[in-house]
């Protein structure tokens, strides 16, 4: 009888025993699927944010079509009087001539075959709008009627901050997301409105003066503080306008643009809702200080309402894509690699650029501002911003936007000029085989 007990304990321990185990893996199971079942569900986030944000980089006026084509009258001037607008038009061959890019993937191949066989008139108002309707323009948005004349027109993130790859011809290829267009003069295409009126009188100025300012630009360059400011020249006389940064390699920096006032995600809401002009909220005090900002505090820009909002929502996916966009890769054979590996050294150690161009972010991690006497250059677009600071711009993909010269202003024509300048106000010594490797080095990042 004992034998029997004790084996029937013995029986209903592992039984016991058993069921406790089954019953911990299954739950250990459960987690798992459910642990897989999220990170499914992030995986589909992921992928559902990168398509609409590069929808959004890519297509999106945010509404801006109201201030570019219905108040401006844009499209009236790219029409021209022959088709509706006013003016000569502006053709395919003046487009790119501003640095307008044209999308070789929105061209149908007929069209290709019949551009490369000299079938197609680039000197035509007509085809410019053609292009628009196969939404091949970057950055330009056309709105046609239903007879098939532009009524307006839009623009978006890529306008400024998109180029292609020349891959069909000059000015025409594939899409490259998030390099800056240093050859879009738009000063020159805002020059083109017939109303301008909604700068002039925003500015206080007359047609005369918006064109004299505009014209200053040049190429690549842009002003994101004359409508806040006022400030259209630099007190010598020379132009107030920034160059168009890069929008890639922005994962892991924090400050954004030449005087850091802000975020990625913040200069997103600026951009299309100051600048762009699209219908959306922004909000930033310190653009309200009527001594520093006397035309936002005029305004109303620092605390932009636009109904209905059609930029906020788009927001989250927008940064998600440009946090994606990587730094371009040098060319092979565009630099000395030997050289190269020598100015590395350099720049980590003797010339000290590491200490702040910090890799592989190149920028310091944090909060990446510096007074101006540390940068070695006047204060004049750092006091225009409510830090009166210099970002350490990250300096990865540096090969791809040096058309138009180094730092915010372009002032130094070459990367040779740029570490020249350090040598001096760093008390480097560095010597002139010294400085060479440097420049092999900053080519190759």
């Amino acid at each position: 009888m004992k034998k029997t007990l004790a084996f029937l304990f013995v029986v209903v321990s592992l039984v016991v025993c058993l069921g406790f185990e089954m019953s911990r893996n299954s739950a250990a199971q459960s987690q798992k699927t459910q642990a897989t079942g999220f990170d499914e569900e992030i995986s589909r986030h992921s992928q559902q944010m990168m398509e609409n944000g590069r929808h959004t980089f890519r297509y999106d006026t945010f509404g801006s079509e109201a201030f570019w084509g219905d108040s401006l009258q844009l499209h009236k001037a790219i029409a021209g009087e022959k088709n509706g607008g006013v003016g000569g038009g502006v053709s395919p061959k003046t487009a790119l001539s501003v640095g307008l890019k044209v999308d070789a993937d929105a061209l149908p191949d007929s069209l290709k075959e019949q551009i490369k066989a000299g079938k197609v008139d680039l000197d035509d108002p007509a085809t410019t709008l053609a292009l628009l309707k196969l939404n091949a323009v970057v950055g330009v948005t056309g709105l046609f009627d239903k007879q098939g004349n532009i009524r307006s027109m839009g623009i978006q993130c890529a306008f400024c901050h998109s180029s292609v790859d020349d891959s069909f011809a000059p000015g025409i290829g594939k899409r490259l997301d998030g390099w800056a267009n240093r050859d879009l003069n738009v000063g020159a295409i805002v020059s083109l409105a017939p109303n301008p009126k909604p700068f002039t009188d925003l500015l206080g100025v007359d047609a005369a003066t918006l064109k004299k300012v505009l014209a200053s630009w040049g190429p690549g360059c842009f002003d994101a503080e004359l409508d806040k400011d006022g400030k259209a020249l630099r007190p010598d006389g020379k132009r107030a306008c920034t160059l168009i940064p890069p929008a890639f390699g922005l994962a892991g920096v924090n400050l954004h643009t030449w005087t850091g006032f802000g975020s990625v995600t913040y200069w997103n809401a600026y951009v299309a809702a100051t600048e762009m002009n699209g219908s959306g909220t922004f909000f930033d005090a310190r653009l309200g200080n009527a001594e520093q900002y006397p035309v936002a505090a005029k305004s109303g820009a620092w605390n932009s309402r636009g109904k209905p909002d059609l930029v906020t929502s788009k927001l989250a996916a927008l940064h998600f894509y440009q946090l994606a966009i990587p730094a371009p890769k040098p060319p092979a054979g565009s630099y000395d690699r030997a050289r190269a590996a020598e100015g590395q050294k350099l720049f980590d150690g003797k010339a000290k650029c590491a200490v702040c161009h910090v890799p592989p972010l190149f920028t310091e991690p944090g909060n990446n501002l510096h007074a101006p006497s540390e940068v070695g250059v006047d204060s004049f677009q750092a006091d225009r911003s409510p830090t009166h600071m210099y970002r350490t711009a990250p300096l990865a993909g540096l090969w791809s936007h040096g058309k138009g010269g180094f730092y915010h202003d372009g002032r130094f024509a070459t990367l040779q000029d740029v570490v020249e300048h350090y040598d001096g106000v760093d008390h480097l010594a560095l010597s002139a085989s010294e400085k060479s490797a440097l420049v092999e080095y900053l080519k190759s990042l």
